[in-house]
C-alpha cells in the first residue's frame, strides 16, 4: 500500500504454528489460515512457536503434564520446509530454541530457520545462543527487550537496577532507551510491544546516538536471569 506522502509501505505478515497443531498439520494449518483468515496467499514468515507439543485438551495454564507429549522436530521441519517450497511462506524460521534443539533441527534440515526469536535484553544477554546462531546463519530476534513486565514471566528488573539507570541520566536518555539501544547494537532485531503513542515515539529514538566502550562493558557484566521459563507459564514439570 502507499502512504499518503507518497513513500512505499510494506507490511510484513508473520505467524506462528500453534503447539497444539504442531504434528501432521503444519502445511494444513497455514493453509486454512491463510485462506479462512488471513486471505492472503502467502505469509512473509512461519514460525515454530516453541519446541513443545500440547494436546489439544491443554487448555491455560498451568498446563498437566499429561497433556505435553513429544515433539518431533524432524517432521515438524518438513512440514515447515514444504510450506517454504509450496510458496505458502517467503521464509520459515523458530521461537524459543536453544543451541541443543537448534542443534537437533540443524541435523536434517534442507532449510536452516532464517530466524530464532528468543527473549533477549540486557539482563537476559543470551550469549551463546546468538553466537550460536551468527555461526549458523541464523538470525535472532528480540523479544522481552524491556523485560516484559506484567506478564506471567517478566519483572521490572531492567528499570530497577543502577548500572542502566546511570548510563540513561549520563546521556539524557531514559532506562528503557538505554535497555533498547544495546540490544540493536548487539545486531539483532527486537519487538517492542506498546499501545502508548509517547512510548512508542521514544522506543523510536534510539538511532542517533550510540553506547560507550566503557558503558556497553558494564552492561555486559550485569548479572544473568531468564525470565520466561518452561515452569512459569506451564507448570513444574520434568520435561
Amino acid at each position: 500500500m502507499a502512504a499518503g506522502d507518497g513513500i512505499g509501505v510494506r507490511l510484513q505478515v508473520v505467524v506462528e504454528i500453534d503447539k497444539a497443531e504442531a504434528h501432521g498439520a503444519v502445511v494444513a494449518g497455514l493453509s486454512w489460515l491463510l485462506r479462512r483468515k488471513l486471505k492472503l496467499d502467502y505469509v512473509d514468515m512461519y514460525l515454530i512457536h516453541m519446541p513443545l507439543r500440547f494436546s489439544p485438551l491443554a487448555k491455560g495454564s498451568p498446563v498437566p503434564r499429561e497433556h505435553i507429549l513429544p515433539f518431533d522436530i524432524k517432521s515438524v521441519w518438513e512440514g515447515m520446509e514444504k510450506c517454504q517450497n509450496l510458496g505458502l511462506t517467503k521464509a520459515i524460521g523458530v521461537c524459543n530454541f536453544s543451541r541443543k534443539k537448534l542443534g537437533e533441527l540443524l541435523l536434517n534440515a534442507k532449510i536452516p530457520p532464517a530466524v530464532n526469536h528468543v527473549e533477549m535484553n540486557p539482563l537476559w544477554q543470551q550469549k551463546e545462543l546468538r553466537e550460536f546462531c551468527k555461526e549458523n546463519g541464523i538470525h535472532v530476534t528480540a523479544y522481552s527487550p524491556l523485560g516484559a513486565n506484567g506478564t506471567a514471566w517478566g519483572n521490572n528488573r531492567i528499570f530497577e537496577g543502577d548500572v542502566l539507570k546511570n548510563i540513561a541520566k549520563a546521556k539524557g536518555k531514559t532506562t528503557l532507551q538505554v535497555s533498547l539501544r544495546w540490544v540493536y547494537e548487539q545486531g539483532v532485531s527486537l519487538l517492542v510491544k506498546s499501545y502508548n503513542k509517547e512510548r512508542m515515539k521514544k522506543n523510536l529514538q534510539i538511532f542517533d546516538w550510540s553506547l560507550t566502550e566503557k558503558e556497553a562493558s558494564e552492561i555486559s557484566r550485569l548479572p544473568q536471569c531468564m525470565g520466561l521459563t518452561f515452569a512459569s507459564l506451564f507448570g513444574a514439570h520434568d520435561v
